[in-house]
């Protein structure tokens, strides 16, 4: 999953993605209101994580901006302790949740987690295709007989494929979800993730395959 992180302490900023890097999240951070805005109309986020005091634009205003433009991202905002005002006119401007700061960060990935589950969807703990399933917690691909542990980027690429089966994914969407929006790596870096981890799909399964579509992208099929 991509999440947006718009939070202007720059240490905070850096512990917290760090965090949700550790926990399968793609991230892309931000340190003002008007930057949030702008990566929020241009990018497709799974869910927004944004603190209302930031300079430029506060995350109240860039909030209101991105349900006026249409933007229908879950959004967690952060708010300084006690400031019931201001999640108040945050809940109102059309924030999904709020975190009180100081906060744990096992709370905030509970709520990041129930904000991003769709209406009625159980968060699964596992993707199965075929005969191969993708274990989310233990980032593992498995048989039911054996096993094998995946990279943070390769767990990353597969779920996106266990999500959307036989869906052709361009190589420039798979390069844009897992290493993020300002990414400064070459494409092929999709192109040996992928080879990398068709060779341990390959050890699990013979009749799931991970297909190449020359100059256009990949798909998960089973033979």
């Amino acid at each position: 999953m991509r999440i947006l992180l718009a939070e202007d302490e720059k240490e905070l900023s850096r512990a917290l993605t760090a965090v949700l890097t550790k926990n399968n999240y793609t991230v892309d951070a931000v340190y003002n209101g008007e930057d949030a805005l702008d990566y929020a109309k241009e990018t497709e986020y799974d869910g927004i994580i944004m603190d209302i005091m930031m300079p430029v634009m506060d995350g109240i205003e860039s909030l209101k901006k991105m349900r006026a433009a249409g933007v229908n991202t879950p959004v967690i905002l952060l708010t300084a302790k006690g400031e019931v005002d201001d999640r108040i006119t945050g809940l109102d401007a059309g924030a999904d949740d709020y975190l009180p700061k100081p906060f744990v960060v096992a709370e905030l990935l509970a709520r990041l987690r129930a904000i991003t589950r769709r209406q009625g969807e159980v968060i699964s703990e596992k993707y199965t295709f075929g005969d191969v399933s993708l274990d989310v917690a233990g980032s593992e691909l498995s048989n039911g007989e054996k096993s094998v542990r995946l990279t943070h980027k390769e767990y990353q690429l597969m779920e996106i494929m266990m999500k959307s089966p036989a869906t052709l994914l361009s190589t420039e969407k798979l390069l844009d979800k897992v290493w993020g929006y300002d990414n400064d790596v070459e494409i092929n870096v999709v192109w040996v993730t992928i080879s990398s981890l068709r060779k341990k799909l390959a050890s699990l399964s013979d009749t799931v395959t991970i297909n190449a579509v020359r100059g256009i992208g990949y798909t998960l099929k089973e033979k």
